[in-house]
């Protein structure tokens, strides 16, 4: 049976933005609201490549690459080779300072970090006025603008921070 992504969610403009909308969903055994960030941001930055993705099927994709079914996050050696499939020429840069530099020149990516002690995913992309757009960064950030360097000093702030950017 295929499962649906809920019309609610979604910003106008077709991003998702609020992860705690896809509870009726499956991913890794959980209902999605609770771990579907990888999936989240993996489709985010798709969207804006302008590849049309359809949210189920990243979903089930980034799934049936994970080697066994238990619940859990999205692992890096998942994400990785998904992105590389879907994303050509895609840059992965792995250290807080480095990936801000590196967001910072980018036309949009994905953040790996700690988001409240959880390992989480945002993507992001670039406004024409220098700033970015973030997507699920966290409640009350479901679809938030702001500096790289405010992101920087207000969500990464601790443990490995990994950043795959598509460039200029």
């Amino acid at each position: 049976m295929e499962q649906r992504a809920p019309e609610q969610g979604f910003s106008q403009d077709g991003y998702i933005i609020d992860q705690d909308c896809f509870h009726a969903l499956r991913y890794r055994t959980m209902p999605a609201n609770i771990n579907s960030c990888g999936p989240i941001a993996a489709y985010n930055l798709r969207r804006f490549l302008g590849q049309d993705p359809d949210f189920s099927q990243v979903l089930g994709e980034l799934e049936g690459m994970h080697l066994w079914n238990v619940p859990g996050p999205t692992l890096m050696t998942v994400m990785r080779p998904y992105l590389q499939k879907y994303v050509p020429g895609i840059r992965e840069t792995v250290g807080r300072e480095e990936a801000l530099a590196a967001a910072a020149r980018s036309r949009a990516g994905i953040f790996r970090y700690r988001e409240r002690r959880e390992p989480h995913f945002a993507s992001y992309i670039r406004l024409d006025d220098g700033r970015f757009r973030f997507f699920n960064v966290a409640d009350g950030l479901e679809d938030a603008a702001m500096p790289m360097s405010r992101f920087g000093a207000e969500h990464l702030l601790g443990g490995t921070v990994i950043v795959f950017t598509v460039e200029e």
